[in-house]
């Protein structure tokens, strides 16, 4: 992938970069696969503000996707790469060999004419193809990788994203997440070998205010900037705090607090718990 950084010609432009989306190969997406998405506003059915600073954006249908990659033993074509409006990724339209058509995460190198397979038995493991985590030789990178077998994919389904299978012993695997967490997962559990395409999707900048709006986030203002009957962090002669942590308009601190919910099941799965410097950074290397 490539961005495109422009000249500073207009106060518009001085800090504005684009994806040049080079991956992209498809421009129109297929109606059969497309369904209505309607916008909140970040109000509940009720009509009450439940998300602040949501709204406005532009028009957008979602793209069905395939998560399970179920339709084993038959070989499918990739017709081309699209842009979807509702995720970082790119995505791949395929075609099977009985006709049917179905949008998956487009990996890296997958490009118009390549074939892909998914099965419950072993393949070859090469990118594109999706099998249970048993039959994944050691050492290669995985995405879109299941939690639970059956399920679909939730792991690793981001932009330039990818997960290291390091190692595998009786029912559990070992992989090596992209924040730096060390987990298990069943070796029953489907994931695809390669890594999300679209590297390039964070180096991107907006460049201004209106660009946010077309992505539907309105103008936010910060806390402490507010008077104290709006905000906890509000009020005072000069920018302060108030002797007090960061948090949300409702009181929820913002920073050290844990978002986990304890006593997950899942929790004793987890080997090598995320770090501060790892998170939000691959750290991966090849």
């Amino acid at each position: 992938m490539a961005v495109r950084i422009y000249k500073r010609t207009t106060p518009g432009r001085r800090n504005a970069s684009v994806n040049l989306y080079s991956e992209v190969t498809k421009t129109k997406p297929e109606k059969t696969l497309l369904q209505k998405k309607t916008k909140t506003g970040g109000r509940n059915h009720h009509g009450k503000l439940t998300d602040r600073n949501i709204g406005g954006g532009n028009k957008q249908r979602y793209r069905r996707m395939d998560w399970s990659r179920k339709k084993d033993d038959m070989v499918a074509t990739v017709i081309g790469v699209e842009y979807d409006p509702n995720r970082s990724a790119n995505i791949a339209l395929v075609q099977y060999e009985d006709g049917e058509k179905r949008y998956i995460i487009a990996p890296k190198e997958l490009t118009d004419g390549d074939t892909i397979v998914s099965s419950s038995v072993k393949v070859e493991p090469k990118v594109g193809n999706c099998m249970p985590i048993k039959f994944i030789p050691t050492g290669l990178n995985i995405y879109c990788v299941e939690i639970q077998p059956g399920k679909g994919a939730q792991l690793c389904r981001s932009a330039g994203t990818y997960a290291r299978l390091t190692n595998r012993e009786e029912n559990w695997a070992t992989i090596t997440l992209p924040s730096g967490e060390v987990r298990q997962v069943s070796v029953n559990c489907r994931a695809t070998i390669g890594g999300v395409g679209n590297t390039d999707h964070n180096k991107t900048k907006l460049g201004k205010a209106g660009i946010s709006r077309k992505l539907g986030r309105r103008p936010h203002v910060r806390g402490m900037a507010k008077n104290h009957h709006e905000h906890p962090m509000g009020g005072g002669d000069n920018s302060s705090s108030g002797n007090r942590p960061p948090a949300s308009k409702t009181g929820v601190l913002a920073k050290g607090g844990g978002t986990r919910k304890r006593g997950k099941n899942s929790n004793k799965r987890i080997i090598r718990r995320r770090t501060s410097k790892r998170y939000g950074q691959l750290k991966l290397r090849g």
